[in-house]
């Protein structure tokens, strides 16, 4: 399967880039997904890779061949769409078959792949209905099977499971990704939801104003966000802004104005220097609260924590959010639901997380609100 490169993409739309020098290396056999937010450039890089919109400058390569030019019907590239376009009029079977008919190819040799496609998507027991006997997740299925058996090398997928239910979503990130693994095809698939790709991709590469900021491992781009909107966007951050202090051997500290003082954060070591503005991230999963008991209400609190008054909790089933009411702001916590009866509104707490949770970055040169901002 190709390896697909991506060189300094631009697309123009009436003066507004959708791709700003784009540059992406998809390796081989591998399941990508570009994680972004709505008008970040997803989809047109999309469309640039299977030859339906043509770069404005830069170029496309698969194998280190350059591709730019090149129809569609070369790339051996299928693309998978979140609405699946199935023809109403024609069954399981000839839906799929639409592909190896259209490029003639023999007959027994288009029966066998059609066969084997749908067998790979489990629709066996349904080859010979129609789209409007089908549930949402046998269309997709369906439209998968037609995508593969085009033979192609590539898959691309263009949020493809946004139409779905939330439990069937669940279900066919799983299945969807064994598919394409059994198969051994390079992929390539878009999408807003970071869950999704966290739990689908090999690597995740962050798009942000037709631009990729990170690439890495769904672990790197969690735990070692590149940038501010990195941690904010892959998996939701509680965001601090601070002074940058003094460094120790398994910590620093940023000094955070609160109220009519200051508190002492404790971060990831950072050799950023001593009095420069930053800004400091921690994922609302390790943000850690203790209750503070009437006797206890008064003194100075200790570096790495501060307090606040519990709001509202939000019960999610397997979790719960805890928000607290501090002067820099309202604090996240998400928690396990045996912690649900521990807070209540109006509790005072003490908010901490581990030092090496929390991520530190320079302040943004256009400012914090720029850098956060999804469109």
């Amino acid at each position: 399967m190709p390896e697909i490169t991506l060189d300094g993409l631009v697309k123009e739309y009436g003066g507004v880039k959708a791709t700003d020098g784009l540059s992406l290396t998809v390796r081989d056999g591998e399941y990508l997904c570009i994680l972004g937010p709505t008008g970040s450039g997803k989809t047109t890089c999309l469309r640039m890779i299977c030859g339906l919109t043509a770069p404005d400058s830069g170029k496309v390569l698969f194998d280190g061949r350059d591709v730019t030019n090149e129809p569609v019907s070369r790339r051996k590239a299928a693309m998978l769409s979140q609405v699946y376009s199935l023809f109403p009029s024609n069954t399981v079977y000839e839906n799929v078959m639409f592909s190896p008919k259209i490029q003639e190819w023999p007959e027994d040799d288009a029966r066998q792949i059609v066969k084997s496609m749908i067998k790979m998507v489990h629709m066996e027991s349904k080859a010979h209905s129609y789209p409007r006997e089908l549930s949402g997740g046998q269309q997709q299925r369906t439209a998968l099977a037609r995508a593969l058996a085009s033979d192609s090398d590539v898959l691309l997928l263009d949020e493809p499971l946004r139409a779905l239910d939330a439990r069937l979503r669940l279900e066919l990130r799983k299945e969807l990704r064994s598919m394409v693994k059994e198969m051994r095809l390079t992929s390539v698939h878009v999408t807003h939801d970071q869950d999704e790709a966290l739990e689908m991709a090999d690597r995740i590469a962050v798009i942000r104003k037709g631009r990729i900021i990170q690439v890495g491992t769904p672990t790197e781009v969690f735990r070692d966000p590149l940038t501010p909107f990195v941690a904010n966007f892959v998996g939701r951050s509680n965001i601090f802004v601070g002074v940058m202090g003094r460094s120790f051997d398994g910590y620093s500290e940023v000094m955070m104005p609160l109220g009519d003082g200051r508190a002492v954060l404790k971060v990831r070591r950072s050799e950023m220097q001593e009095g420069s503005a930053v800004v400091v991230a921690v994922k609302i999963g390790s943000t850690k609260l203790e209750k503070i008991r009437p006797d206890a209400a008064g003194g100075t609190d200790p570096p790495g924590y501060f307090r606040g008054k519990v709001e509202r909790i939000l019960y999610e089933g397997a979790t719960i959010t805890v928000e607290v009411g501090t002067p820099a702001g309202i604090v996240s916590a998400k928690l396990p639901n045996r912690k649900f009866e521990d807070h209540a509104a109006d509790d005072s707490v003490l908010i901490w997380w581990p030092p090496e949770t929390a991520s530190v970055f320079p302040m943004p040169p256009e400012g914090l609100e720029d850098e956060l901002r999804l469109d």
